[in-house]
């Protein structure tokens, strides 16, 4: 297949508001060993992608500085050392950046196939969430079934993926949300209670639920005084597991009742870690999700798409935290 020499993309001019996100040109990039070159119909707008725009999060050494964290379309060049990978395959992908492209390069093993009947851009909107999720609460958190578990941010693409997945493998679900839309939305989704957080207090809400006893894991994507509030709903050996800090990345911590309920405070961040350790997480994404996905049992919830040239007004739409779900680029 031949290639162009270059594609549009959208490049961050400079640390800024949405306006710094611009069209431009850049040379198609060249897959290296063990990579594979993805043309890329459609690309999932994550925070991360806001952060990196505003100069706070920057992209791990060798990846690309354009912002886009995960992709999907076909296949149109494969590296050295690539293995069941072929030109012209539909994959979505987890990637370290540069996915708001007509091109980008994608880790072979952190591709995977679009589940049954999706498009692009519903494939999209999986792997960044997916890849989050299952790591954070089902191997870091190790939610079971029969369980419980609590997600702050219900109607995020985070949360709508959380309460999904966790209903589905038989934990009890709570989460929070910002207005009675957003709360009905997640109880749709399969959330057993949804908490209006600006008119409920979430620790008596899970403690009048669980008479007391609190929930097994939390998803913390908040921060700052939450953290001592979440403390509060965890359960005797409950685990608490941060991926994000909107209200702050600092919080004063009362540490008895860590020891007293023999508590876990974890968390982690994906996009800097080695692709092995990725790779760990799409094979159990494929072994044990994909088949969810294959059969309908869960999907993402898209809220809207944009075109690539209109990838500012996405970012001002997610800064609202004005949707449901997941915000996609289509090309």
């Amino acid at each position: 297949m031949s290639l162009p020499a270059s594609m549009s993309c959208i490049e961050i001019a400079s640390p800024g508001g949405p306006e710094v996100l611009r069209p431009t040109e850049r040379p198609v990039p060249q897959p290296g060993p063990g990579e594979v070159l993805i043309r890329v119909a459609a690309a999932g707008v994550n925070r991360p992608d806001v952060l990196q725009r505003l100069g706070h999060y920057a992209p791990p050494p060798g990846a690309s500085d354009l912002p886009g964290l995960e992709i999907a379309g076909t296949i149109a060049a494969v590296g050295p050392a690539v293995d069941g990978l072929a030109i012209g395959q539909s994959v979505c992908a987890l990637v370290t950046g540069g996915g708001y492209a007509q091109f980008c390069l994608a880790a072979a093993p952190l591709c995977l196939p679009f589940p049954k009947n999706y498009q692009a851009v519903q494939a999209a909107a999986l792997p960044e969430t997916f890849f989050t999720v299952w790591h954070n609460v089902f191997e870091r958190g190790g939610l079971r079934a029969g369980e419980s578990f609590l997600v702050h941010g219900g109607s995020s693409g985070i949360g709508t993926t959380a309460i999904q997945l966790a209903k589905a493998f038989g934990a009890t679900v709570f989460t929070t949300a910002g207005d009675a839309a957003k709360c009905q939305a997640c109880r749709e989704l399969g959330a057993d209670r949804a908490i209006d957080y600006k008119n409920e207090d979430f620790v008596d809400v899970i403690a009048a639920a669980t008479g007391g006893r609190g929930v097994d894991v939390i998803l913390d994507m908040v921060g700052g005084d939450y953290l001592n509030r979440n403390i509060k709903s965890l359960a005797v050996e409950g685990r608490h597991v941060s991926i994000a800090f909107l209200q702050g990345n600092k919080a004063e911590v009362n540490f008895l009742p860590v020891i007293v309920k023999r508590l876990v405070l974890t968390g982690s961040t994906l996009r800097p870690r080695p692709v092995e350790d990725k790779a760990a997480i799409a094979a159990a994404l494929r072994a044990k999700v994909w088949p969810l996905l294959d059969a309908g049992r869960v999907a993402p919830s898209i809220f809207a798409t944009f075109p690539l040239e209109q990838a500012a007004d996405a970012h001002r739409l997610m800064e609202r935290s004005a949707h449901i779900g997941k915000i996609v680029l289509a090309l």
